[in-house]
């Protein structure tokens, strides 16, 4: 029978699923754990680095380490749970988090500043203005009409022919503030119109499906 451990290993490092050699630096360790409570939740095995070798820890000083980071390096604190597994006599430390019902969580960096992130595949990114404002009106009751104007129709015909757009470029081409563009895509994600990816690079938009005449008659969230 496969070794629980091993069979998370085999899977390599994804949305989910994160290794850590050892925890040198806890406000490190607090990114992870908030970008996994702002998204899907994962787990951390702490003591396997990054090719899936089991390198192996020292449970109390890696413990205490993970510890500090939920408690005092993330706003609000990310709950967690700990197993201990040991391989070979080596230690691993799975660190569990669930997907939070309190999001946005920050991580406090170096410079004394909280910082959102999520979690995008096997990286960790820095949530965006329009992210937040996203989550934070997901927990409004109530919903009004979404009247298009030319800008959100300019958006949806955009979308049509080309594959993604960018807060810049939606901007730029209906000549409205970047303030105005990113609360329209923050209604169209809301009524799930379109979709945010992230890369190392940028963040762009794209549709998540072809329009229709029903579009005009949908919901969002007040502004």
């Amino acid at each position: 029978m496969i070794h629980p451990v091993i069979k998370l290993i085999e899977e390599g490092e994804h949305q989910q699923l994160d290794f850590k050699f050892e925890i040198a630096d806890a406000h490190k360790i607090a990114r992870t754990l908030v970008a996994f409570a702002n998204t899907d939740g994962g787990r951390l095995l702490i003591g396997v680095k990054d090719d899936g070798t089991i390198s192996g820890i020292h449970t109390d000083e890696e413990y205490y380490m993970v510890e500090t980071a939920a408690r005092l390096y993330c706003k609000p604190t990310v709950d967690l749970s700990v197993k201990e597994w040991n391989l070979s006599k080596k230690t691993v430390l799975e660190v569990i988090v669930l997907k939070s019902l309190n999001r946005p969580h920050f991580a406090k960096n170096h410079d004394g500043k909280w910082i959102p992130y999520l979690r995008v595949k096997d990286q960790n990114f820095v949530v965006n203005r329009i992210l937040l404002n996203v989550w934070k009106k997901e927990s409004l009751p109530k919903g009004v009409f979404l009247k298009f104007t030319d800008a959100e129709r300019f958006l949806l015909q955009y979308l049509e022919t080309e594959p993604s757009i960018t807060v810049s470029k939606f901007a730029r081409s209906t000549g409205i503030s970047r303030n105005k563009a990113e609360q329209i895509l923050v209604r169209f994600l809301l009524i799930k119109i379109i979709q945010m990816h992230f890369t190392e690079n940028q963040t762009f938009f794209t549709l998540t499906s072809k329009k229709d005449e029903t579009w005009d008659r949908k919901f969002v969230y007040p502004s």
